[in-house]
């Protein structure tokens, strides 16, 4: 009678273990993912690209570094192109922003004013992108941008804002000046008065970092989706 009685018990413990495992190594699976580096894409014009500073000095080089050094695992791409306007933005966003992507810093809309496009036409564009990439479950850190003040109240009021409407209307997570701190100081910009030396560059990483990391925390939450 002793071995009937045996039987089912191992049974019973061969199940337990099995059941160990396969909580254990999915457990591990989910950590994994977890511990993915966050994938975000920088998209911008000439100040995410880096004009005129050597590649290891660019915006998105050194907010990666910033956020590395208080232990966050990300990997940031340079998508910056000199010259883009928000239009320019919104028809390579395809093949800028991958599959795989967590998270995108929208920095564009700076040449659009120094050209003086129509305010109506940056915000369509950008108000595209944003709605695409929500669409993609993408979490978004919007960069705002400032019309030059030689342009015109009408202009300048309208252009400036494109930014606070789509943050209220779209829910990005929202810096309003991209140059906040930086502009028109001679001694972090470079002799063009309008793109950053390396040392603008850290200022703007510094003032930003706290909406990088609130990005971060927002990519993560979808992540968990």
């Amino acid at each position: 009678m002793l071995p009937r009685a045996v039987k089912p018990v191992a049974r019973h413990g061969t199940a337990v273990v099995c059941a160990a495992l396969i909580g254990a190594m999915a457990l591990g699976s989910c950590f994994a993912a977890s511990e993915r580096p966050l994938k975000i894409v920088a998209l911008g014009d000439s100040l995410t690209a880096g004009y005129g500073l050597p590649a290891e000095a660019a915006f998105p080089v050194k907010l990666e570094r910033a956020l590395t050094a208080k232990k966050f695992a990300v990997e940031i791409a340079n998508a910056g192109v000199s010259g883009d306007t928000a239009s320019d933005g919104l028809a390579r966003l395809d093949w800028s922003v991958p599959e795989g992507t967590d998270a995108v810093i929208l920095e564009l809309g700076g040449n659009d004013a120094l050209r003086g496009i129509d305010p109506e036409l940056t915000h369509a564009a950008l108000e595209t992108i944003l709605r695409r990439l929500q669409q993609r479950r993408i979490a978004v850190l919007l960069v705002g941008m400032r019309a030059p003040r030689n342009m015109g109240a009408n202009y300048v009021r309208a252009f400036d804002a494109i930014f606070p409407d789509l943050a209220a209307a779209c829910g990005p997570v929202f810096y309003p000046f991209f140059l906040d701190g930086i502009a028109t100081d001679p001694a972090l910009n470079q002799p063009d008065g309008l793109h950053p030396t390396a040392a603008g560059v850290d200022a703007i990483v510094a003032r930003l970092l706290p909406k990088a990391e609130e990005l971060i925390a927002r990519a993560r939450k979808e992540r968990a989706f």
